[in-house]
């Protein structure tokens, strides 16, 4: 028999949400087979089985948060699921003061722990524990090995010493789990008349507790609705106040006539080198963007803090924010400087369908130099983007639309038009920096053929 523990599948992962499991009890897998999907701080992961066999137990329920290391299924090998008596050596033992292991293995007890026999019994028929397998990227953690108990201890253990062990987790159905949790209570502390805590039993502890963390969480009012903050929001919201309060922020604005920028774009849209590439105004910003870095390689830099350096890159990572259900991401197009056009259009395409499909690896979020944000698609004019934690520079492009332009002869025209904002990080790029970088962006939007002198 073999235990699934949650693997660490991003450098610093301490915990991840089961969203969907891809099995069910009694399916038979093979070695890489997808079992779950897991969302953590960044991005929702497919996990492949690092065992073969029949599906025993799913041991977390779809939509806990459990930490890393924690089992969350069991996989019976052939030869077990042949003999159903082996896999379970202690089941013939009674529980005490819980239910018996069968029940554990019913989707309403989802999450709960096996029962505990009777030590005397269980302890010398209980198999070696099977060392954790190896999936590409990550492994087991040397808390993961246990020692075997000596031969005998356990006619050596008296009941003080069984009264020192971990007492068992709480037991509640899920809906009762997730109660106490919004309720702020310690499914450990709720006193219960029966073996299993109900609802009752948590909304009655709720009332009578007196610590202030259960009423305080309680909805203030009838209608309002509580959202837990957690995965890509939890990481956003903790990558923005850590970049507000570290990095000096600046921002300047710039409106810019991006006539001929349009013009191109529907230029490019009948060319045949463009058939499969998406080509929008943000192509053709993303290109002004890594062209006027090569006037303004600051832009592209970081701040080592430990070596008080300023860290000029040697590629440009760029990002591009992109909106999805579960929150705002930002995949990286790796080496963008080096990519034509096309190449470009293309990662572009395949990066925000992967975001938006909530498939985004975290290492496709990590090392970014530079992002653009567009948030004209959203009719919005301006705004002042906050910085990627570790990045220079951020550009936030608004909505184009037609506005009146004043002409060259003083005219009245009717022009595309659109407000570049740059926020940059003062410690890496001085204001003469920043707005230089700002204006090549603009000229070349405002005429791309002013590209040909990059």
């Amino acid at each position: 028999m073999s235990e699934f523990k949650l693997p660490d599948v991003g450098e610093g992962l301490t915990e991840a949400e089961i969203v969907l499991w891809k099995v069910k009890v009694g399916d038979v897998i093979k070695v890489n087979d997808i079992i779950v999907d897991i969302e953590t701080a960044k991005s929702i992961v497919e996990l492949p089985s690092p065992y073969e066999g029949t599906i025993d137990a799913l041991l977390v329920a779809e939509g806990e948060t459990v930490a890393v290391g924690t089992p969350i299924i069991r996989i019976l090998s052939a030869d077990e699921a042949a003999t159903p008596e082996a896999a379970a050596p202690a089941a013939a033992a009674p529980a005490v003061s819980a239910p018996t292991a069968s029940d554990f293995s019913t989707p309403e007890f989802i999450g709960a722990p096996a029962a505990v026999g009777s030590a005397q019994a269980a302890e010398p028929s209980a198999p070696p524990e099977e060392r954790q397998k190896v999936l590409v990227g990550y492994g087991p953690r040397a808390s993961s090995l246990k020692r075997r108990a000596r031969k005998g201890a356990v006619a050596s253990v008296d009941t003080e010493k069984v009264s020192q062990r971990k007492p068992l987790r709480a037991l509640a159905k899920p809906p009762v789990r997730k109660l106490a949790k919004d309720l702020g209570v310690d499914l450990g502390s709720v006193p219960s008349a029966g073996e299993i805590i109900t609802r009752a039993d948590v909304e009655a502890f709720a009332g009578l507790a007196e610590t202030p963390a259960a009423p305080a969480a309680r909805p203030s009012s009838v209608g309002d609705v509580r959202v837990p903050i957690k995965g890509v929001r939890k990481m956003t919201a903790a990558a923005m106040v850590s970049s507000a309060f570290t990095a000096p922020h600046v921002t300047e604005w710039v409106t810019v006539d991006v006539t001929r920028t349009m013009d191109l774009v529907k230029q490019l849209k009948k060319d045949p080198a463009f058939k499969d590439v998406r080509v929008s105004p943000l192509l053709i910003v993303a290109k002004a963007v890594l062209l006027a870095m090569k006037h303004t390689p600051e832009i592209n830099s970081s701040w080592d803090e430990a070596a008080q350096e300023i860290v000029l890159k040697g590629s440009v990572n760029l990002g591009i924010a992109a909106a999805t259900p579960r929150g705002l991401v930002v995949p990286n197009v790796v080496g963008a400087d080096s990519m034509t056009m096309v190449e470009l259009g293309q990662a572009f395409g395949e990066l925000i369908t992967t975001a938006r499909d909530g498939k985004t690896q975290p290492a496709q979020m990590a090392g970014g130099s530079f992002t653009i944000t567009n948030i004209g698609v959203f009719g919005i004019d301006a705004g002042t983007p906050i910085l990627n934690p570790g990045e220079a520079g951020i550009l936030a492009v608004g909505a184009i639309n037609k506005r009146p332009w004043v002409g060259d002869n003083d005219e009245i025209v009717a022009r595309w038009v659109t407000t570049l904002a740059l926020s940059f990080d003062h410690r890496l790029v001085d204001g003469e920096q920043g707005s230089h970088f700002l204006a090549d962006v603009a000229a070349i939007l405002r005429d791309p053929a002013v590209a040909l002198t990059y």
